[in-house]
């Protein structure tokens, strides 16, 4: 810490409040001064300071910018195929509450490296038209559009995206050149600075990889240096199984492990956090790097066709719809949510269709906000039918929300000292999850302040000093001398989430102040229009 002001003239002076520096140690006092994007700690009441500006934050907290280690915010600012695919409102719902920087392509999806065959993979997971794909990192960086982005971005290689563009959505092993072409193409992004390698084994066409191919591919990335981010195979009854298959690629690999959106949903899963969490302990007694990621709901969000046995969507997108209209389909459909299917998660069995809404339908947007029971009552229709001429009206393009969770479950997570927050963010129009626009104010007022869960210093440490770590990213995390000027000032007896299901953009309270690469984004709580936002590459 300085104790006398840096030589030159500051640009921007926080003086007199409390620092939470990202590193979980204890709050202290000190000023806080920002240079060009850059930033100094000096001793409180340091005496005459030449500064353009002086904020005086008595009362209030300063910490590094908040790290949102798991979004699907990839094609908010790109401009692929030459259109807007967000809104204003959606592109500040992160800021508003503190995050400065995001990690996208998350679940095996991500715009790179993506072939022209992909265009409808990309449409149904992204919302986008027709696209011009980026066909590595580099040209996805290059994609992204100048002065929109509010936070900075950086991402992931998607497994989903990889397996589709070299081989389809076949289900089967890949042959040996096949594999060697994925692993290529991984290298390649990874090399230009993409942050790590993601699997969403759910969904297809990832789920239908077997573990060895998996192994081969996570290996890249520790190569690099680089985690394996999963979405594990079932967050539901066979949770426990899939955790020890993520934990045997990464034994195997040598890759650093990210569990995303930790979570055991369902009711034949719920209290096993107390087993998984457990048993992440031992692996990293055993030597494996491994930590998680978290969103502070009991409900999630994914995409409708999700909810359909796995071999419907065999094939991709167009395969998909092709076999909805079919009235034996729809009864095998019915037949299976009912008995199952083996290595399925099957997240109607689990709850039914009362439990189930709609976030985002284009094609209707009457039913956004509505379950799916009621709205299929409403027309005198099975709930599938309804679902299937849903998902036929759409092309495929519906996200939905499940309540699935519960709360001890989330809290226990929350708590863990290897969790990170992440809010699985799907930013599309429509009725997002209100975790888009309230995750970070809810852990700290909610969980932290209001249910005494979580310390602030501990709260913080989990939104920027542990990812920032975690994902390599030098220079930002911990508010310290010569850090990225990427900052947050908040009010600590008033910080908030306020956004709900019903009005899931609503900013939250209590972000008072926050600066992304040194300019101020966010004042008296309201955006400044400064867009400083940038694509981060990570070596």
């Amino acid at each position: 810490m300085h104790r006398r002001a840096p030589s030159g003239r500051i640009d921007l002076l926080l003086r007199g409040g409390s620092l939470v520096d990202g590193t979980g140690a204890a709050a202290r006092r000190a000023d806080v001064a920002v240079v060009g994007d850059r930033v100094a700690v000096l001793a409180p009441g340091v005496g005459a300071v030449d500064a353009a500006e002086v904020v005086d934050v008595t009362g209030r907290v300063v910490t590094p910018g908040f790290i949102d280690v798991h979004t699907h915010s990839d094609a908010l600012t790109a401009t692929f195929d030459g259109a807007d695919h967000g809104t204003e409102e959606l592109r500040l719902a992160p800021l508003l509450q503190g995050v400065t920087t995001e990690i996208a392509g998350n679940c095996g999806s991500s715009l790179f490296p993506a072939l022209p065959a992909l265009a409808e993979h990309l449409r149904v997971t992204f919302g986008l038209g027709p696209v011009r794909p980026a066909r590595d990192f580099a040209g996805f960086a290059a994609g992204q559009r100048p002065g929109l982005r509010c936070t900075h971005l950086a991402s992931l290689v998607g497994h989903g995206t990889l397996r589709a563009g070299v081989m389809g959505f076949a289900d089967r092993p890949p042959t040996p050149g096949e594999l060697a072409a994925m692993c290529d193409l991984l290298d390649r992004s990874l090399g230009q600075g993409a942050a790590g390698f993601s699997t969403g084994l759910i969904y297809p066409p990832g789920g239908y990889a077997g573990t060895e191919e998996l192994v081969a591919l996570a290996s890249v990335a520790a190569r690099h240096g680089k985690p394996y981010v999963t979405h594990l195979r079932d967050e539901m009854s066979q949770v426990e199984k899939a955790l020890e298959e993520a934990l045997e690629i990464a034994a195997r690999s040598g890759a650093a492990l990210q569990v995303s959106h930790h979570k055991t949903a369902g009711r034949h899963a719920w209290g096993a956090t107390v087993r998984t969490l457990a048993r992440l302990d031992r692996a990293r007694a055993e030597g494996v790097d491994v930590l998680c990621d978290v969103y502070p709901y009991t409900a999630g969000s994914t995409v409708l066709s999700a909810m359909l046995p796995p071999w419907v969507s065999e094939g991709g997108p167009a395969a998909l719809l092709a076999r909805l209209g079919g009235p034996e389909v729809r009864e095998r459909v019915r037949a299976d949510l009912v008995h199952g299917v083996e290595g399925w998660e099957n997240t109607v069995g689990n709850g039914g269709w009362d439990l189930i809404s709609v976030a985002a339908a284009p094609a209707r947007r009457s039913a956004e906000g509505r379950r799916i029971a009621e709205l299929a009552a409403e027309r005198g229709a099975d709930p599938v039918d309804y679902v299937c001429e849903l998902l036929l009206e759409g092309r495929g393009e519906v996200t939905i929300i499940s309540h699935s969770m519960r709360e001890d479950d989330v809290r226990r997570v929350l708590a863990s000292p290897l969790s990170m927050i992440g809010s699985d963010g799907v930013p599309k129009p429509g009725r997002p999850h209100p975790r888009w626009a309230g995750s970070f104010a809810r852990v700290l007022g909610h969980y932290g302040r209001s249910q005494g869960l979580l310390p602030l210093e501990l709260a913080v440490h989990k939104m920027t000093g542990l990812p920032a770590a975690r994902f390599r990213l030098d220079g930002r995390g911990v508010l310290r001398d010569g850090a990225v000027a990427d900052l947050v000032v908040l009010d600590p007896a008033a910080v908030l989430d306020r956004a709900t299901f019903a009005r899931p953009l609503l900013p939250p309270e209590g972000v008072e102040t926050v600066l992304v690469a040194g300019r101020v984004a966010v004042r008296g709580g309201r955006p400044t229009g400064a867009r400083a936002g940038e694509v981060l590459r990570v070596r």
